[in-house]
């Protein structure tokens, strides 16, 4: 997979949080390209030459190569002598002057989508607190690849009934109420600006209003309303939003008020003619 600009943020922030909590001098990474099974390093910090931009490591290769083919972390105290590595990547590592190297696989739904590499310029072992703050490094992008992966897999479901004639009311409000909830975990605001998008067309056009006012509500209590509207109670919508369920009541109160309705059916059918969900 090609990193795009979101991902190559996300790369460089979780390499700088690995420096910042374990001290090591130099990070780099990269992810699995599109069909292939080599890791193409994208990202580097700390380091003092060009040796290893866009190095490609193929699985099984290497110190990141035996991470990707295990999906494991892997580790050596000092690369160039290592017994338990393949060398081929030996002249771009002496280049950058690394002795001692941890590689971490970021793993997605079981499937290795990049690897996090950490290094000193001195032979030594590498402790456990570093090893956590590499796991943890490599968690923080898998956090993120997986959002990304389901709100690209929304888009293109919720996408594909409008070119194909639409389906169920109930698989349009279904799609809706998915990315609502999902939109506020997007980073990208690219990506968040496209989600919400879908939603809005997703919703369709608003009836005329009586009053020929338009409703206006907050992001968040149309979050909310959009799980309300699929049966979601405050805890449930809670939990998929990631608020208090004391926060939901709050959020679905100030709708109602706006919506003048009195009850949570009769905002959701008020949210429905105003054209503010599916």
């Amino acid at each position: 997979m090609a990193t795009d600009a979101a991902e190559a943020v996300e790369l460089r922030g979780a390499l700088m949080r690995l420096r910042r909590a374990t001290g090591l001098p130099v990070a780099f990474g990269g992810l699995v390209e599109a069909g292939r099974r080599q890791v193409r390093i994208s990202e580097l910090s700390g380091t003092a030459t060009a040796a290893l931009s866009a190095l490609a490591v193929s699985s099984g290769s290497g110190l990141g190569g035996k991470a990707v083919a295990l999906a494991r972390p892997c580790a050596v105290a000092d690369y160039s002598s290592s017994r338990r590595i393949s060398h081929e990547y030996d002249a771009a590592v002496a280049a950058e002057g690394l002795r001692s190297v941890l590689a971490v696989p970021v793993v997605v739904r079981r499937r290795v989508r990049g690897v996090l590499y950490g290094a000193l310029r001195t032979a030594q072992p590498l402790g456990d607190r570093t090893l956590a703050a590499a796991l943890d490094a490599a968690r923080d992008v898998e956090q993120s690849l997986v959002v990304r992966d389901e709100a690209r897999d929304l888009l293109a479901s919720a996408c594909e009934p409008a070119a194909a004639g639409g389906p169920g009311r109930e698989r349009v409000r279904e799609a809706h109420g998915a990315l609502r909830a999902l939109a506020p975990r997007v980073t990208d605001p690219e990506l968040r600006a496209e989600l919400l998008a879908v939603c809005a067309a997703l919703a369709g056009p608003p009836a005329p209003a009586p009053t020929g006012r338009r409703v206006g509500l907050t992001p968040r209590e149309l979050d909310v309303l959009a799980c309300v509207a699929s049966g979601s109670t405050n805890a449930a919508a809670g939990h998929r939003l990631g608020l208090r369920p004391e926060t939901v009541k709050a959020y679905l109160r100030s709708a109602m008020r706006k919506l003048g309705a009195h009850t949570r059916l009769e905002a959701v059918v008020a949210a429905r003619r105003a054209g503010l969900l599916p």
